[in-house]
């Protein structure tokens, strides 16, 4: 601190800060793109496309909430609260877990299901539009290297890498 109580700060030079205001930019502007294309294609916010797309990535399409909201970096009230909404629409159920009767799962319905085939498509060209094509192939290897940097700062422990590395591998055999 300096001698009027001022933080003393290591401030960004200008490059890191042109770097900073794009991502800032980006984290802005990019929610909203999405989740314009998801409403009006298939009358889901993001957020609810992404809980029906982890819930049909899991086994039998079920999941404890309290690991839906871990996969989701939700709170249980807010998750509660858009899986009620869900739960309205008949896209996702919820029933006492077999092995813990303390706890709650979520299973996605086959109306849940065939949500998350009509939005897909379209999420895809929309991501794909506005970030993969304005990038090149060595770009796209670089985002995911900036990301992997950035995550290992936000996510120390590794706790949530499970999730955002769940496409690093080969992809698994169809049958």
């Amino acid at each position: 601190m300096d001698e009027d109580g001022a933080v003393d700060a290591p401030w960004l030079d200008r490059k890191q800060l042109r770097a900073w205001v794009r991502l800032v930019g980006v984290l802005e502007l990019l929610p909203g793109v999405l989740d314009a294309q998801l409403r009006r294609d298939a009358d889901v916010t993001h957020f609810e496309y992404y809980v029906l797309a982890v819930l049909s990535e899991s086994p039998d399409r079920t999941l404890r909430m309290t690991e839906l909201a871990r996969h989701t970096n939700a709170t249980l009230p807010r998750l509660s609260h858009v899986v009620s909404r869900l739960e309205s629409r008949d896209l996702v159920e919820r029933f006492p877990c077999p092995e813990d009767r303390r706890a709650t799962n979520a299973r996605l319905t086959d109306a849940g299901w065939s949500k998350v085939q009509e939005a897909a498509p379209g999420h895809a060209v929309t991501v794909r539009e506005h970030v993969v094509d304005a990038l090149t192939d060595e770009q796209v290897d670089q985002l995911a290297a900036i990301g992997d940097a950035v995550l290992a700062r936000l996510d120390p422990t590794g706790a949530m890498a499970e999730i955002y590395t769940r496409y690093d591998g080969e992809p698994p055999a169809r049958d």
